[in-house]
């Protein structure tokens, strides 16, 4: 007859078996939890700091989508995108800046300078990938183009030489015009260079111009107000992330005073502006993407050099021309990306 095991013996045992089963669920169980939570703690996340509106932008952020999957990376697979739109008020951006380095996000794409500059004052350690349309060496971003030093690097298109091709077009489009109303975000760093820009190419084609200012909506109702008191022969729209999320507002207004008016975007030619000249957004906001997907594979932005955009849209909206009495010239026409009839 077999001896029962004693109380204590059982005791131990039950407590071995209890202390190797909990070491296996420990182990087995956990170990595939913990791969994925690895998984998705390794998965890098993308810093996003737009000074407009994603409703405003939603096409430029699909291509900005499209070339990072180009650069082998697609949202919630393998990569995390953490998003901060100023909606049109900049103020906000170095607060939102801010927001994305204390997430610690593995690197930032920031449009426009505002988003850039914002990004560059809050971190030196994150990579930051910019789009801007003024020279980043002079306001500060990088040292030089080719080689970037420090933790930004981008693409860049020249604002100086787009402004004075589209005030160019603008009296080729209406060359009776001689005094131009020149529309700015005084809350832009690009405003006061875009205003000698727009100088210098006046006086290039004999032209006068009178600056006005908006920076919100109820601003720019105040310019057009001034506008019809004045009675300018045409309108130049600076370059703005607020005059994109505005630009149905911007178009009426200047139908309803019957204004010539020229735009930095495609956007605003398709909802009715007269004619619009600036860089193929859609194209930059992919190369931003792509370089974005290059530092996340382990490229150091000071060996990146800032890529220069080679695409640029003419786009001339003909049924607005025709309702405003303008002839377009037959060369302007040919040279158009787009006519929209």
């Amino acid at each position: 007859m077999t001896e029962a095991p004693s109380p204590l013996n059982m005791l131990l045992f039950r407590h071995t078996k209890r202390r190797e089963f909990i070491t296996l669920l420990g182990g087995g169980a956990a170990s595939l939890p913990f791969a994925a939570r690895a998984q998705q703690t390794a998965m890098p996340v993308i810093g996003f700091l737009h000074g407009a509106s994603p409703v405003a932008f939603a096409d430029q952020l699909r291509e900005f989508h499209r070339g990072l999957k180009d650069a082998g990376f697609v949202e919630g697979q393998n990569a995390t995108i953490d998003y901060r739109w100023a909606e049109g008020q900049y103020d906000r951006l170095p607060a939102l800046a801010a927001e994305l380095v204390s997430r610690r996000v593995t690197v930032i794409a920031a449009f426009a300078p505002a988003a850039a500059l914002a990004a560059k004052a809050a971190t030196t350690t994150i990579p930051i990938v910019f789009l801007v349309s003024v020279d980043p060496v002079e306001i500060g971003l990088v040292t030089s183009l080719a080689r970037p030093g420090g933790n930004l690097t981008g693409i860049n298109f020249f604002s100086g030489e787009l402004v004075a091709k589209r005030l160019e077009i603008l009296h080729e489009l209406v060359p009776a015009a001689t005094r131009i109303a020149v529309l700015i975000n005084p809350a832009n760093p690009l405003a006061e260079s875009t205003v000698r820009d727009v100088e210098a190419a006046a006086r290039a084609l004999g032209l006068q111009i009178q600056v006005l200012n908006a920076s919100n909506g109820r601003e720019i109702d105040a310019a057009f107000t001034s506008l019809a008191r004045d009675r300018p022969d045409a309108l130049f729209v600076g370059a703005d992330q607020l005059f994109t999320v505005r630009r149905i507002q911007l178009v009426q207004l200047a139908a309803r005073l019957a204004v010539p008016a020229t735009y930095s975007g495609r956007w605003h030619a398709e909802v009715g502006g007269l004619m619009a000249y600036g860089t193929n957004t859609a194209d930059s906001y992919r190369q931003i993407g792509v370089y974005t997907g290059r530092v996340l594979k382990g490229a150091k932005p000071a060996d990146l050099p800032v890529e220069q955009a080679t695409k640029f849209d003419l786009v001339i909206n003909h049924q607005t021309a025709r309702m405003l009495g303008l002839t377009v010239p037959p060369s302007l026409l040919a040279r158009a990306d787009e006519v929209i009839e």
